[in-house]
């Protein structure tokens, strides 16, 4: 009987704890060396895959991670691509949900894994959950049905539970449990079983060819609203020199103040060509504009509805559609439409 073929994973490190080992010598924490991954974590022996690894020259805090890095891992999985069956991405689990969220956007028509996944400890750290973190995620990525990826988008692992990525909030910063998926139910669990929830699984539609989109236009803003926040404040943000788009984090299912001096602001600048976002400050829920009169007037004024997505995914797919410049006349509708499972359909 012929051997099956070995699954081929790429592991991609950029930075973050889980890269960081302690010299116990000193106290102080140092980079793993990924190339002898096998050696400090032998249960990876027990997956029946391949694990080739690729590192960031230089690795990189979460808090500096941009646009730039994101391209970067795109490229990495792009050259990759026909040679790897399945990718994990190790970054900073600080700005993991904005980078994941990117990637999923900047990967069209996605056939194989990419799972991002981190730790609130060190790999080196007597408690760390770096390792459940880590060989899990490898596990999910090699995970395969008739021959066929288990999953085929791009998702983030961490502390038993994988989530669709650009449906994820990081929500704590001590606890293990460090993520949230409000909106989107867990894709699988991980406990004395590995237990897919395959219903709820994106699948792209029809085999067609990866395409890569690396034109992202950040310039953009995230203008949080709170009782009392001054005109001038919002004034001189909508005046920013080449502002493309605004993330405007609202109350509730959307609601904001019906004053009308901030009204004209808005719409002013969605004349100006800005496109403006309208999404909920809630950890859950979705926005409804004209629901309440207080989102009407947003309504009125073209502001687009986020519906359920999360601030984070909102970022990265305004970042890829401003990049794609897309048509004024179309933004909106193609904005609150899914691309890639980032919310909830209408």
């Amino acid at each position: 009987m012929k051997a099956s073929k070995k699954i081929n994973i790429l592991l991609i490190y950029t930075g973050g704890t889980i890269g960081m080992v302690k010299d116990y010598k000193t106290g102080a924490l140092k980079a793993f060396d990924f190339n002898n991954l096998r050696e400090r974590i032998p249960e990876l022996n027990q997956l029946d895959c391949k694990i080739k690894t690729i590192s960031f020259e230089e690795p990189i805090d979460s808090s500096n991670m941009n646009p730039t890095y994101w391209i970067k891992i795109t490229t990495i999985i792009e050259e990759n691509y026909k040679e790897a069956d399945g990718f994990v991405v190790l970054t900073g689990s600080d700005t993991m949900s904005y980078t994941a969220s990117a990637i999923s956007f900047m990967l069209e028509n996605l056939c194989k894994p990419i799972i991002f996944t981190g730790s609130q400890l060190p790999i080196g750290d007597l408690r760390t959950d770096a390792k459940e973190n880590l060989i899990t995620a490898i596990q999910i990525a090699s995970a395969r049905e008739k021959s066929k990826p288990k999953v085929t988008e791009v998702c983030l692992y961490f502390e038993y539970k994988l989530y669709r990525a650009n449906r994820t909030t990081k929500i704590n910063a001590e606890h293990f449990e460090a993520f949230s998926s409000s909106n989107y139910p867990a894709l699988a669990e991980s406990g004395v079983h590995l237990k897919f929830q395959d219903h709820l699984l994106f699948h792209s539609k029809g085999e067609k060819q990866l395409k890569v989109r690396k034109k992202l236009n950040d310039n953009i803003v995230i203008l949080k609203l709170f009782p009392g926040i001054s005109l001038e404040v919002i004034k001189t943000i909508l005046g920013i020199k080449g502002l493309k788009g605004v993330v405007l984090e609202t109350y509730g299912s959307g609601n904001a103040s019906t004053q009308k001096e901030f009204i004209a602001l808005l719409a002013n600048a969605i004349k100006r060509g800005i496109e403006i976002i309208d999404v909920t400050q809630c950890i859950g829920g979705s926005v409804i504009l004209g629901h309440y009169e207080t989102s009407t007037e947003l309504q009125k004024i073209g502001v687009v509805s986020g519906n359920d997505i999360t601030t984070e995914s909102a970022i990265a797919k305004l970042m890829y559609l401003l990049g794609e410049e897309i048509p004024k006349e179309e933004f909106k509708e193609i904005f609150e439409k899914s691309l890639r499972g980032e919310l909830t359909d209408l």
